[in-house]
C-alpha cells in the first residue's frame, strides 16, 4: 500500500454527511462494522457530555461496540472551535491509520466538515479586551447589527453565517480587528491536511427529510429531551457566567428553555424545535452543496438497497 508524505499508510478516509435526520450515524456505524473501522463524529454538539438526546448521540452499547472520536469528550463551558476539531481530527485519522485501520468520518456540522476537507487558516489567538467590546454592542445594538458589520466587512464569510450564530459573528470581527484582514483573506494561504478523503453525503426527497426530523423530535421528547434540557436550564443556562455558552444555543434545547421562562407553551416550543430543524437541514443542504465535492446518494428505501450501499462505501474505503 502507497504511503505518504509522512511515512504512514495511505488509505481512503470516508466522510459520510448530509441533513440531520437523513441516517448518517447508522450508515457509518454499520460500514465501521464491516472494515473494522473506528468513527470521527463531526457534529459539534455531540462532543458536550451534557447534550444527548438533542444531539442523537449513538447509544452506549453502540460507543462500547466501535470506538468513536469526539464525543462525550467536553463538557458545556469548555471551548472546542471547528479549527481546532479540523487540526484534531487529521492527528487522530492518522493515529486509526498507523493502527491498520479505516477512519469513517460522519457528521453533518458543516464548519467541521469543511474545515477537514480543506483546511483552516492560521487564525490569531482572542484578544479579551476586542472580545468585550463585540459583546457590548452584541448586548446594545442587537446581533442584526453585528451581521451587517460583517456583511460589510467580509461578505463571503458573512455569506456562511446569518445573525443568530453570534459567537462566530464576534469572532470573526475580532479577527478582522486583531490582524486587518477578514476571514476570508487568511483562508486563503490555509493549512490543507494531507489526506485522501471521499467525500458521501445523504440526500433524500425534501417532504420524506422533514416527516423524519418530525419523527425523531417526537421520538426525543419522548425519551425524555424535557428533562435533559430541564438540567441544563437550570445548571448553566440560569448560571450563565463564565465559560463558553455557546451550545446552549442548540435547537431543541434553546425552544424548551423558552418554555421554562414562561415565554412559550410546551406544544409551540415541539412546534418550533420541528420547524428550527428542518430550516437547520436546509441550511446544511445550502451549504454542503454549494461550497464542498460531496457525491451525493439517495438514502435507500429497503434493507438490500441499504445492504449495496454499505458494501459501495467499503469498496470506495478499500480504493487506492
Amino acid at each position: 500500500m502507497a504511503t505518504n508524505e509522512s511515512g504512514i499508510p495511505e488509505k481512503q478516509v470516508l466522510v459520510i454527511t448530509g441533513p440531520t435526520a437523513s441516517g448518517k450515524s447508522a450508515l457509518a456505524l454499520n460500514i465501521a462494522r464491516t472494515v473494522d473501522g473506528e468513527i470521527v463524529s463531526a457534529d459539534s454538539r455531540q462532543i458536550y457530555r451534557e447534550i444527548t438526546i438533542g444531539s442523537a448521540k449513538p447509544s452506549e452499547e453502540e460507543l462500547c461496540e466501535i470506538r468513536h472520536h469526539f464525543i462525550n469528550e467536553k463538557s458545556i463551558g469548555e471551548t472546542f472551535t471547528a479549527g481546532e476539531f479540523a487540526s484534531e481530527a487529521s492527528e487522530r485519522i492518522r493515529a486509526i491509520q498507523r493502527r491498520g485501520k479505516y477512519a469513517v468520518v460522519v457528521g453533518g456540522s458543516t464548519l467541521y466538515i469543511e474545515g477537514l476537507l480543506k483546511g483552516f487558516a492560521d487564525l490569531p489567538p482572542g484578544d479579551p479586551e476586542i472580545r468585550r467590546r463585540l459583546t457590548a454592542e452584541l448586548d446594545r445594538y442587537g446581533s442584526d447589527k453585528l451581521y451587517e458589520n460583517l456583511r460589510k466587512l467580509d461578505p463571503d464569510q458573512a455569506e456562511k453565517l446569518d445573525a443568530s450564530k453570534t459567537h462566530r459573528l464576534i469572532r470573526s470581527l475580532e479577527i478582522i480587528a486583531i490582524t486587518g484582514k477578514t476571514v476570508t483573506e487568511l483562508q486563503l494561504n490555509q493549512n490543507i491536511p494531507f489526506l485522501k478523503f471521499r467525500t458521501i453525503g445523504l440526500n433524500m426527497p425534501r417532504t420524506r427529510l422533514y416527516e423524519r426530523i418530525n419523527m425523531r423530535v417526537n421520538s426525543m421528547i419522548d425519551a425524555g429531551l424535557c428533562k435533559e434540557a430541564a438540567y441544563l436550564y437550570e445548571t448553566y443556562y440560569c448560571n450563565n457566567s463564565s465559560g463558553d455558552m455557546s451550545a446552549l444555543n442548540t435547537v431543541g434545547y434553546k425552544e424548551l428553555f423558552h418554555f421554562f421562562d414562561g415565554r412559550t407553551s410546551f406544544a409551540a416550543a415541539v412546534t418550533l424545535i420541528k420547524q428550527h430543524t428542518r430550516n437547520y437541514a436546509k441550511r446544511q443542504l445550502t451549504f454542503f452543496k454549494n461550497r464542498l465535492n460531496v457525491n451525493w446518494v439517495d438514502v435507500p428505501d429497503d434493507s438490500a438497497a441499504m445492504g449495496a450501499l454499505i458494501a459501495e462505501c467499503c469498496r470506495a474505503l478499500h480504493e487506492a
